[in-house]
């Protein structure tokens, strides 16, 4: 092959080559995408060492990124063999390791070159700004290293904007800010003759360093510069000097551009031809000049006026050369600079900048590189922009819209949906919260008329179809073709940048502002106009994104919607994922559009499959204190940090976590949320100034899981009202349940030892904290909160010290390389801290989306905490409420079982011992009670606390309310051993009463059986018919049992008394109290409420008569209310079989008590003394019939009756010796076996009927309160019966006691339920009874009964003593059956089972045909009492409308309901009009107005301070207009009933509730209560 083609071979091979070399040929040619780059994996987190060539490009693209100055000296590896190297000589160095050296190093131009060309377009772009950033240069013209054709690297220059200060502005202290490509500079190139010994870029270095030097253009001095250059010979870099307006600083006056031609100039003609003609001038560096060279620079036109010659003077004949050179061209003096080896390359460059500043007083064109297009044509050069021109001409065709139109104006007509109309809306939206307006008219009629004032904007938005603008974007944006899109946005962004001038435009408006925010006296109006005036003033993309969303919004919400639209939120995910960020608040207008945002970032969790796990972090500081630049330099993106916008709110940006870091993290995005700036100096003066910034900082602080606070104390006035923002907001944070992470991030601090030093500024630092969070906290009204009980904080692991980023004055200052590692160095800590703290319940999208409605609907409202409403909050307090009532019914269930078995011990007991041994005993069992339920309590603490550190079901949101929990389990226990000591103390009454009934019996029994056996003896010699045997008998029974009487009859209603009068004892009771001594007239007649029952010194004279006629009216009401209750609770009581106790009445008395407690009323002690007798004379008459029952079922007279059948038949058989062995065995089984079957499954069928309840279909019912109350409310609307809404509203108890009960009810009757756990509950007691029996065979060790008669009483004792815990057997009636058995032991066994088997059956068959009400109400644990223990929780109603409440359990901090009602449906009235009173609680609380009742002695006091009347309420505001939809519709279908109810006037209800339907209030009642 010839020579010359191998050459080509080898060009064109090139940069394969050396892509290869560096593991790059793969991206070739523009495959290496910016999207890439965004992605959070270890090589992004942790910046290791390079190990390989190949590394080398990741290792210089993450520092770039990071703004690290230092990127450029990655590409040598790092050699551990220095020092052996040293020592080696120069013969082995260049025998062993000359190639070897060569391979592992990389000329940093180079890298640089292989990267652009395999870069897409938007990398090149990102790549070239950040190069910008570190003050590198950057290509101009980028080679193909196969010697074709350059690029011009117009595109990648376009992002590149600079601010400067020029001379001429420097007393008005005026800017410019411009891109730099479409900027009028002077153009100056420097190139190079092949032979020159002086390095042009280090001259340009010094020339463009300013104060301390810095590298802009590479060169051989540094790290890799002296390396051989493989692809960039023919590269053209260029640079810029850019005045700071300080004449002792600047080098120049005006901003210059330097470009710099790498290699031999004759080597690369096309790109020397180019600079030559676009160049104001050009300077070529030579030592000598050969032949060839003088006829290119002879072949160029304007010489004098464009060439310099910069001459390195060396050795006298190539001065020659250089002297001829100079003729030839006819160059003046002044056009050649020369250096002599006496002078250096720092003073040389100090006369090259005299001399261009002389030049630039001689220009008088300058030129634009965008304006370098044609040239670039003319010479053949491709040109990167080519490949979207057709985005580019849509862009420009967008922006001829506007022509001359003032930017307001076109925004008006273009982007009409963002105006004054969705600022209106958003403040109706804040006014429906706020309600200050209201004046004189009804709040729930103004709250209408604001709605339908929002319907009347709404309508007129809808009218706005997409304009031209709109069609033409959206249509532009929905490019399949991604890059298309990317393109024409970037397009879109430059040619908006270009139309407005925004340091030109806005500069003024600022300036204006500026002055005006200085003056001492500021007029605030003229403040906001200009305010104003600036927002309308700008234009970017992001409002035509906004326009977008809001497109979106309304249509949405409109029946009939364009595919197009509905197809937005989809494409705007895409976008999310490309790394585009997305509006979250709207700044201008202090509003989320909810159903865009929410849509958008739902078609982005469906997009990814549901994989959404996020860690959102946002940085919140002072305006212009690095916010932007943090997140940038952190994360590599690029969120604008220049001033020429002045668009506020909140934007988040989504980044992929990469397969490698998923795991570790535990995230599948982190979001990063980039905000305005707060305490902004221009809208400090605003009105609402301190308000946005509030709602701004709790919304992104509630959003996110880490908080950075960027403290930048040089302006430490605005720092200190921004950090007392922040604070309120962590302080809010704590009290709805979000525990935040929080990292303060000091900027602009230097120094090896600052982080020691500033100890002492810390400690005051968190002094201040504290003492803001205290004034937060009073704002809030909350009790004294430090700010380090807000989160843990640490003061040496939550602080962190980062240089500056400059070094210097910009806009010339060096980066910092100390800012990039600083920052580097933190985010790695900050996501090492994630990983460690990593738990299962990570936020995904959904949980986010709530968050943000939540946070921002709660932030509208003035009190933040006592607004704030959160589903997810909800959702996971129900799920521990779940929970927690099924470990309370296990807690439950386990004592009632042990109970039972306790209960029969006790009866079972032996009634030959002394009283003093039962008492003995049931004190025994009290304290293995206590011991037991002090066991529960441990197991259920255990749980709760293990619940608590679960990683899921979002249980960090609920910490507040751990305590409530633990309070609870305290009190249940409380309850639970107050209940047990109740039933143990009534077994042992029982097992006394017993006693006296069998003594009595065992007396009779004696006496007859003697008789009995007389009489046989007489009769045995005799011969008589059965007839006459039974003659004999009768006549002998009713001699014996003439004489036996009944039990004696306690003094019940006297016993009551009694209980009465201990409880009253320590109280100051009346008079007519003590003269009573009976209750026998006490409850007879319907209680009366008088005057005397409530205090009237305070009343006005005025209105004494209505008012004392609503007193009245109130305590009537809540004292129908106690004795329906009252009367309930004893009949339930009187319904079971066992005998009157004490503990009945004391009982009695403490729910009485606990009722009144509920009842805001305070009551005087006449009241309260005359109802509790009232009810107890109720009750001692119930008691009474109650016990009077069981003496009549244990009358001896009757028991006797009972046996005297048997008894007649023993005299019979043993008359005529009969076998009687299975009648014997069928008697006992029927008369002993039975009723203690029965009574087993009667104390066993409670706890199987709940158990069935609660694990059947029904179980969700029961679940926890707030389903429990959806499920009642559902069923009354179903039903509409007023009747029923009148229960509910005003006897609540009562109807949830009837609904549970119609509900056991319905379910046991169900496919014979009751039937089924009857004999399941039979099954076990037979079981039980045949197991003992075949055991009672035995005696002691393995031998068995003789099987003797003698034997049948040991049999029956063994029983008994196995059976002790499960059934009690009376051994008077034991011994009765047994009466002269005759058949042996294994006879009566086998009979026993053979009747057992009867038994069994009979049974079964009864079941089928008992009546289940009867059966419930004499069960001893009644499953409707356990059920309503579970729902009811604490009974406590609001103090206005008089809905229950919802929270868990009985004993909790603060009262609360998902929905509140309209107060008259509470008997609210007006007083004055007595109507009753339509406004909801949950707006008057939110609003100005007043109330005044009993509690507030009549005295008007501010609804907002309810919580001074009322501090275990909390009542926040309806989550929407609609949510009480439900009671508005109740109360509008039922006014005039409600009002006859209530002895008042129909209320005035707003006539936007007359058009609510039956099925909106389906509705609402579905979204309050959360049901899907």
């Amino acid at each position: 092959m010839h020579p010359c083609q191998n050459c080509v071979m080898f060009l064109m091979n090139l940069p394969i080559n050396f892509l290869s070399k560096l593991g790059l040929e793969e991206f070739y040619p523009n495959k290496l995408t910016l999207r890439s780059f965004l992605e959070i994996n270890k090589s992004s987190v942790y910046d290791e060492a390079v190990s390989s060539v190949e590394e080398i490009p990741w290792c210089f693209l993450r520092r770039l990124f990071r703004i690290n100055a230092e990127c450029r000296d990655c590409t040598q590896l790092s050699n551990t063999d220095n020092e052996e190297e040293d020592n080696s000589d120069d013969y082995d160095k260049d025998l062993f390791s000359a190639d070897d050296s060569a391979d592992k190093k990389v000329n940093p131009l180079d890298l640089i070159v292989a990267l652009f060309l395999c870069a897409d377009s938007f990398l090149q772009q990102e790549m070239t700004l950040k190069m910008s950033m570190c003050q590198f240069s950057v290509p101009l013209l980028l080679p193909h290293g196969n010697n074709s054709q350059c690029t011009f690297m117009l595109w990648a220059l376009r992002d590149i904007v600079k601010e400067w200060r020029p001379h001429d502005k420097s007393e008005s202290k005026g800017f410019v800010e411009n891109s730099i490509v479409q900027a009028d500079i002077p153009f100056y190139s420097f190139v190079r003759l092949k032979n020159c010994s002086l390095s042009k870029s280090q001259c340009l270095n010094h020339i463009l360093s300013l104060g301390q030097y810095n590298n802009m253009f590479i060169n051989r001095e540094m790290k890799g510069g002296a390396h051989e250059r493989e692809l960039a010979n023919g590269l053209v870099e260029v640079c810029w000097y850019l005045p700071s307006g300080r004449e002792s600083l600047d080098k120049f006056p005006k901003p210059v551009a330097f470009a710099n031609l790498r290699g031999d100039l004759t080597q690369s003609l096309t790109q020397f031809s180019f600079l030559y003609q676009v160049s104001t001038a050009t300077f070529v560096f030579l030592d000598k000049v050969e032949e060839n060279e003088l006829e290119i620079l002879t072949s160029f036109q304007e010489v004098k006026s464009k060439l310099f010659l910069v001459v390195n003077r060396k050795a006298q004949e190539d001065m020659e050369s250089v002297k001829k050179t100079v003729e030839q061209l006819d160059l003046p003096k002044t056009r050649v600079k020369s250096k002599n080896p006496q002078v250096n390359v720092v003073e040389f460059s100090e006369k090259l900048c005299t001399t261009i500043n002389n030049s630039l007083k001689e220009v008088k064109t300058t030129t634009k590189i965008e304006n370098m297009l044609d040239q670039a044509v003319e010479l053949g050069l491709s040109v990167d922009e080519r490949t979207s021109e057709n985005q580019q001409k849509v862009a420009v065709e967008i922006m001829k819209g506007i022509g001359v139109c003032h930017i307001p104006d076109y925004k008006k007509q273009q982007l009409p949906l963002q105006g004054a109309d969705w600022k209106e809306l958003s403040d109706l939206e804040m006014e429906q919260c706020r309600l200050k307006k209201a004046g004189d008219c009804g709040l729930e009629d103004y709250k209408s008329q604001l709605q339908e004032d929002k319907q009347e904007i709404m309508n007129k938005l809808h009218e706005h179809k997409p304009s031209t603008a709109m069609n033409t974007f959206i249509k532009h944006i929905s490019e399949r073709d991604k890059m298309q899109r990317d393109f024409f946005l970037k397009w879109m962004n430059f040619v908006l940048n270009a139309h407005l001038q925004p340091a030109m435009q806005q500069s003024l408006l600022r300036q204006k502002l500026a002055k005006l925010c200085n003056k001492e006296e500021k007029d605030k109006k003229e403040v906001a106009e200009l305010d104003q005036a600036l927002l309308e003033s700008s234009l970017g993309i992001e409002h035509y994104m906004r326009e977008m969303g809001l497109i979106y919004e309304l249509s949405s919400q409109s029946q009939q919607t364009d595919d197009k639209i509905t197809r937005l939120p989809g494409l705007a995910a895409e976008m999310l994922l490309d790394g585009y960020p997305l509006e979250l608040l709207d700044g201008d207008a202090s509003n989320i559009p909810q159903r865009w945002v929410t849509d958008v970032l739902m078609e982005l969790h469906n997009k990814v499959g549901g994989k959404s796990r996020l860690l959102v972090l946002t940085v919140l500081g002072v305006q212009s204190t690095g916010k932007s630049t943090l997140l940038n330099t952190m994360f590599g993106v690029q969120f604008p940090v220049s001033s020429g916008r002045c668009t506020r709110g909140a934007y988040m940006l989504f980044l992929r976590v990469g397969e490698d870091m998923r795991s570790q993290l535990n995230y599948d995005f982190i979001v990063l949320i980039d905000t305005e700036g707060l305490r902004s100096p221009s809208l400090a003066q605003l009105e609402d100034s301190f308000e946005h910034d509030n709602q701004l900082a709790t919304l992104v602080i509630g959003l996110s899981d880490v908080t950075i606070i960027n403290v930048a104390m040089e302006n430490f006035t605005e720092m200190k009202d921004f950090l007392q923002i922040a604070t309120h907001a962590f302080l809010r944070m704590k009290t709805i349940g979000k525990k935040p992470v929080c990292h303060f991030v000091h900027q602009n601090v230097a120094g090896v030892s600052a982080h020691a030093k500033t100890l002492t500024e810390r400690k005051l630092l968190l002094d201040q904290l504290n003492e803001m969070t205290q004034t937060a906290a009073e704002m809030e009204k909350q009790d004294n909160v430090l700010f380090t009980d807000m989160m843990d904080y640490d003061l040496e692991k939550n602080n962190w010290y980062i240089p500056g980023l400059w070094h210097g004055t910009p806009p010339m200052a060096s980066v910092n390389t100390g800012y990039s590692e600083a920052v580097e160095h933190f985010k790695r800590n900050l996501l090492e801290t994630v990983k460690t703290d990593k738990g299962d319940d990570v936020s995904k999208i959904p949980e986010l989306l709530e968050w943000m409605r939540s946070l921002w609907r709660a932030v509208k409202f003035e009190n933040f905490i006592f607004s704030f409403r959160n589903t997810l909050v909800a959702n996971a307090y129900d799920n521990l409420c779940k929970e927690f009532s099924q470990w309370e019914w296990e807690f439950r269930k386990e004592i009632s079982i042990w109970e039972n078995g306790a209960e029969m011990e006790i009866l079972n007991a032996d009634n030959e011992s002394e009283l003093h041994h039962w008492t003995e005993m049931v004190e025994s069992k009290k304290n293995e009670g206590s011991k037991k339920i002090a066991d529960q309590q441990t197991i259920m603490d255990q749980k709760l606390q293990d619940y608590y550190k679960r990683k899921d079901r979002h249980v960090n949101l609920i910490e507040k309310y751990k305590s409530d929990f633990f309070s609870q389990i305290k009190s249940l226990a409380k309850e639970i051993q107050h209940s047990a000591n109740n039933v143990l103390d009534c077994a042992r009454e029982q097992k006394k009463s017993s006693k006296e009934a069998e003594d009595l019996q065992r007396k009779h029994r004696e006496v007859i059986e003697e008789r009995v056996m007389k009489l046989l003896s007489d009769c045995k010699d005799r011969s008589l018919s059965e007839e006459k045997l039974k003659e004999e008998f009768e006549k002998m029974w009713a001699e014996v049992t003439i004489n036996v009487n009944g039990l004696k009859e306690k003094d019940i209603p006297a016993e009551v008394f009694d209980q009465l009068k201990k409880h009253f004892g320590n109280l100051n009771v009346s008079e007519e109290f003590q003269n009573i001594t009976y209750l026998k007239e006490s409850g007879l007649r319907q209680f009366k409420a008088k005057t005397e029952h409530f205090e009237t010194n305070f009343l006005n004279n005025v209105l004494n008569f209505i008012m004392q006629k609503n007193i009245r009216g109130e305590l009537q009401g809540l004292a129908d209310n106690v004795i329906e209750s009252c009367t309930r609770f004893v009949q339930d009581i009187a319904k079971t079989d066992r005998d009157y106790h004490e503990s009945d009445t004391k009982d009695l008395l403490e729910k009485i008590d606990e009722s009144l407690k509920k009842g805001k009323q305070i009551l005087k002690q006449k009241f309260v003394t005359d109802l509790k007798l009232h009810i107890c004379g109720i009750a001692s008459r119930e008691f009474l019939k109650m016990h009077r029952k069981y003496l009549i079922k244990r009358d001896p007279k009757l028991k006797l009756e009972e046996k005297k059948k048997q008894y007649m038949s023993d005299f019979i058989d043993l008359y005529k010796e009969r076998d009687h062995c299975q009648r014997k065995a069928t008697d006992y089984v029927r008369s002993c076996i039975k009723p203690a079957v029965e009574d087993y499954i009667s104390r066993s069928l409670g706890v199987e009927i709940v158990d069935e309840i609660l694990t059947s279909d029904h179980s969700a019912e029961f679940s926890s309160r707030s389903f429990f109350q959806y499920n009642i409310q559902e069923e009354l609307l179903g039903k509409e019966d007023f009747d029923r809404f009148v229960r509910f509203t005003c006897s609540y108890e009562i109807y949830v006691k009837d609904w549970i009960f119609k509900h056991i009810l319905q379910k046991m009757s169900e496919d014979q339920t009751l039937c089924k756990l009857k004999n399941k509950v039979l099954l076990v007691i037979v079981n039980k009874i045949s197991e003992a029996l075949k055991q009672s065979t035995k005696c002691t060790g393995d031998t068995s009964l003789p099987d003797n008669k003698e034997s049948i009483p040991a049999l029956i004792t063994n029983m008994r003593r196995y059976l002790i815990k499960d059934i009690s057997i009376s051994e008077e009636d034991e011994k009765t059956i047994l009466f002269q058995i005759q058949c042996t032991s294994q006879q009566f066994i086998n009979s026993l089972k053979i009747s057992l088997e009867d038994l069994n059956k009979e049974l079964q068959e009864e079941f089928t045909k008992s009546n289940i009400s009867e059966t419930l109400n004499k069960l001893p644990t009644k499953p409707q009492d356990e059920l309503f223990k579970r729902v009811f929780g604490c009974g406590h109603q609001c103090p206005f409308c008089k809905v229950p409440c919802e929270a868990g359990g009985k004993d909790h901090e603060k009262h609360h309901a998902a929905v509140h009602r309209p107060q008259g449906l509470g008997a609210y009235r007006i007083i004055t009009t007595q109507k009753l009173h339509e406004v909801l609680c949950t707006t008057d609380v939110h609003s100005e107005r007043r109330f005044r009742n009993t509690d507030t002695k009549w005295e008007w006091h501010p609804y907002k301070e309810y919580t001074k009347y009322y501090p275990n309420w909390h009542i926040p505001p309806d989550r929407t207009i609609e949510a009480s939809d439900y009671w508005k519709y109740v109360l509008v279908k039922y006014n005039d009933r409600f009002a006859e109810k209530h002895k008042a006037k129909p209320a005035d209800v707003p006539e936007a509730w007359r058009r609510i339907t039956k099925e909106q209030a389906l509705k609402s009642l579905k979204e309050a209560f959360n049901v899907k």
